[in-house]
């Protein structure tokens, strides 16, 4: 009990509902031409293209960072072709 003398209530909320909403704007606010695997592809791309070019000493963390998990190793492949 409490200091008022009163038992905490239980209180539970169902959001399954709104998530379901909150899918639907998202995908409507992204609009029929939207192509996931595109965007994908992209991302990869755009990762490439960050981490080209290290110099050795960046090289060593980037490598350190992807032994570690912190980062997933270049050239992964998710997009599919």
């Amino acid at each position: 009990m409490s200091s008022h003398g009163h038992a905490p209530v239980e209180f539970s909320v169902d959001l399954s509902a709104h998530e379901m909403l909150r899918r639907a704007h998202v995908l409507d606010a992204l609009g029929p031409d939207w192509d996931p695997v595109a965007a994908l592809r992209g991302e990869e791309e755009a990762n490439e293209l960050l981490y080209s070019g290290l110099d050795a000493d960046q090289q060593r963390v980037y490598d350190e960072l992807v032994a570690a998990g912190v980062l997933p190793p270049r050239g992964g492949g998710h997009a599919a072709p």
